[in-house]
């Protein structure tokens, strides 16, 4: 590697643990703090709008509740698994009580949580499920602790409203989330039931890792490449925002949109006309959820297997 390429590398590495190390002086110190449990919440990236109600739901909770310590951290960016794996390791070397995560990966982040497990931290998987698979090659139970919502039943409630939208024959896209993601399988395969429902015409199903500017890129060259799509199923909000910017550079009003998540972003251009229907899946209590679930543990309750948070579809009239 040249000099200047493994200086760059150096500053990368660096700001990356000054990034995860600099969350953590903030964060209240080592075992209990004035008696109160110790809760790290990981979740995905905070430049999600979701994540970011989700972090301030937590945080509304924790001033609420009064019984916990809560430090929250969150990644670059939705494929950024690193970061939440150097999160865990920090916190399992502070001795919390209590890990509630939202993994970016669903096999990527088990092995995390079973060091996490091994050290005796009770850990609450929320948001997207662990695979079963690498759970149990782990040895951790395979009905590992999941607070989170049917992502099926919910992108399905998004792309019925499509459906009812555009009728059969509608021609349309899938924007789909990072591809190791629990959620992202699931929320795809609600849309493909609706697809089948009401005899859509899916002409491409391509990923946008979650992010904006990607689904604006795919959004882009699926523009070119299928100039009479009518409507877009987008995996989540912020792609959603990408399949927007792309319409609107176009000029395409016609083109009909559907996500999920509800964030206050979309809810503005479903107000608008621009985005026909989101799902909430109630963000800002899915944290607290589990971190509640997660205290229960401690205070000696059962859990186990999967505690089902709902989900609601969002349109014009319902946002009267």
């Amino acid at each position: 590697m040249g000099g200047k390429k493994m200086k760059k590398a150096l500053v990368c590495v660096t700001a990356a643990m000054i990034a995860v190390s600099g969350i953590f002086a903030g964060g209240a110190t080592d075992g209990k703090a004035g008696g109160k449990p110790q809760v790290g919440l990981v979740m995905k990236s905070l430049a999600n709008e979701y994540f970011k109600t989700m972090e301030e739901g937590a945080k509304a909770y924790e001033r609420k509740n009064g019984t916990f310590a809560l430090t929250s951290v969150g990644m670059n960016s939705e494929t950024d698994i690193d970061t939440q794996i150097n999160a865990i390791d920090n916190f399992i070397s502070r001795g919390v009580d209590l890990l509630v995560i939202a993994p970016a990966d669903s096999t990527g982040l088990v092995a995390s949580v079973k060091k996490a497990v091994d050290a005796g931290i009770t850990v609450v998987n929320i948001d997207v499920k662990l695979d079963v698979g690498a759970l149990k090659k782990a040895g951790l139970p395979e009905d590992f602790l999941f607070v989170g919502p049917d992502n099926a039943d919910g992108a399905e409630l998004a792309g019925d409203a499509l459906g009812e939208k555009l009728g059969k024959g509608g021609k349309v896209f899938i924007i789909e989330g990072n591809p190791g993601a629990d959620n992202a399988t699931q929320r795809k395969n609600g849309f493909l039931r609706s697809v089948k429902k009401y005899g859509l015409n899916l002409l491409a199903s391509n990923t946008a890792h979650w992010e904006t500017e990607e689904a604006n890129s795919v959004m882009t060259n699926l523009l070119l490449r299928y100039p009479d799509v009518q409507g877009v199923m987008c995996a989540n909000d912020s792609m959603v925002l990408g399949v927007v910017k792309a319409l609107d550079a176009a000029g395409r009003k016609d083109v009909q949109v559907v996500g999920f998540d509800n964030i206050a972003a979309v809810q503005d251009l479903i107000k608008q006309g621009k985005v026909l229907a989101t799902v909430d899946q109630f963000g800002p209590d899915q944290a607290a959820m589990g971190i509640q679930t997660g205290l229960d543990i401690l205070g000696g309750k059962k859990l186990s297997g999967w505690q089902k948070t709902p989900v609601k579809l969002v349109t014009k009239e319902t946002l009267k």
